[in-house]
């Protein structure tokens, strides 16, 4: 019989690996500038794995992209209603709202199927989420576990499970920027603002791991530990990813590392969206000198955000990105919350985390680095289809905002390592 080893054991970086320096992001950036045929380079595959710790990248993929919040959910409510073994679910919020209700019946249909059925919601990002709720799903017997629950020390509190994850059977998961509540439009109740989001389904070997970075974090919340005999995910398309994470002691540098050698290797275009823009002064110098290579470097940021501050502290960065030739564009319609990166039009990344301080220090995180073109022509579409509903940030418009303006960016430039 095979030994039955930790789920967790897929992850890389190991826990307490520290980045070498030749790997550290100054580094890593001179590395993809070195290579010669950037992006392209058979080579650059190997520097993002060597910089995770010799991370797997996974063939055989298949993926499904979502732009609207509310054919996510669909999809995810109907992979759980197809399951047949095992149903995990990590999210950073997941609301007891119409949305929520509507998965909490799903999950416990699959545990009344007799399937192992288990949600991981962090403490903070869900503490609006009634205690009734959580009962309601563990007595129908769903394992429900709540990271760094508001009862445990102090000393923790800052470091938040921000992914967001659902694998099913361990060969179907999905990831990106998506929590579970309504306003990703998923809701009946036309009140509800319509978020604008990116979230994708995975088939394929990469969702194994992705059940691996699940059980990293219900082991932190004092679950049970996961074991790798409850079966793998078999090839079923073309698409090549790394999963790519992050936790308190694991990861964090690593990110921001490969983040670097991709802007390095990018000898195009780098087309860029985040929720929330804090990446602090050498992160943006980074982005800086790459536009001053003459890379088309465009910025899609919300017009209007849930973190007011945080929007603020990015405009603290946009003068002199603006000198530097990148292109800046601030999204109207509605919030925006996507988490995407598409360099070349054939390496992408998708995922939970933010530019910004919190996810590259703090948070639980996970993102998919794709090496796929037609992914990275379906994200280029859907980037410039957002930017016909943007404003652009010019820089005389720019030098000529208010001066209350002016003084909430400074404020929030100087709060900016602390949001």
């Amino acid at each position: 019989m095979p030994a039955r080893l930790p789920l967790v054991s897929l992850l890389r970086p190991r826990s307490g690996r520290r980045l070498s320096p030749a790997l550290q992001p100054q580094a890593a950036y001179q590395a993809g500038i070195q290579l010669s045929d950037g992006l392209a380079s058979a080579s650059f595959a190997e520097l993002l794995s060597g910089i995770d710790g010799g991370a797997t990248i996974h063939p055989g993929n298949r993926i499904r992209l979502f732009f609207a919040g509310a054919a996510a959910m669909d999809a995810m409510v109907a992979a759980i209603a197809g399951a047949e073994r095992e149903v995990l679910i990590e999210s950073y919020i997941f609301r007891d709202d119409e949305t929520g209700a509507r998965f909490q019946r799903e999950l416990q249909r699959a545990a009344d199927r007799g399937l192992t059925v288990r949600v991981l919601a962090d403490a903070f990002g869900s503490w609006r989420t009634h205690g009734h709720f959580w009962r309601e799903l563990a007595s129908s017997g769903v394992e429900v576990r709540l990271y760094n629950s508001t009862m445990a020390t102090l000393l923790w509190q800052p470091f938040r499970d921000h992914r967001k994850i659902l694998v099913v059977d361990r060969s179907t998961g999905f990831t990106g920027g998506m929590n579970i509540a309504d306003e990703y439009g998923s809701s009946t109740r036309p009140r509800h603002a319509v978020w604008r989001d990116t979230h994708m389904r995975v088939d394929g070997p990469a969702a194994l791991e992705m059940a691996a970075v699940f059980a990293e974090g219900w082991e932190r919340a004092n679950g049970e530990r996961l074991h790798l005999d409850e079966g793998a995910a078999t090839t079923c398309g073309d698409v090549e990813i790394m999963v790519q994470d992050a936790i308190r002691g694991r990861g964090h540098h690593e990110m921001v590392a490969v983040l670097a050698a991709l802007l390095g290797a990018a000898r195009e275009r780098v087309w860029m969206t985040t929720a929330y823009f804090v990446p602090g002064r050498r992160g943006a110098r980074v982005i800086e000198t790459t536009a001053r290579r003459g890379v088309d470097i465009r910025l899609l940021v919300p017009g209007r955000s849930d973190v007011r501050i945080a929007r603020h502290a990015g405009h603290g960065h946009f003068r002199p990105l603006l000198d530097a030739g990148a292109r800046i564009f601030e999204y109207e319609p509605a919030i925006l919350h996507a988490k995407t990166l598409v360099a070349d039009g054939c390496v992408s990344i998708v995922g939970s985390a933010n530019m910004d301080l919190r996810s590259y220090r703090f948070n639980a995180e996970c993102n998919l680095v794709l090496f796929d073109r037609g992914v990275g022509e379906k994200l280029e579409r859907q980037f410039l289809a957002d930017l016909e509903h943007s404003e652009e940030i010019l820089p005389a418009t720019w030098l000529r905002r208010s001066l209350g303006h002016r003084l909430l960016d400074a404020g929030a430039y100087v709060l900016g390592p602390l949001l």
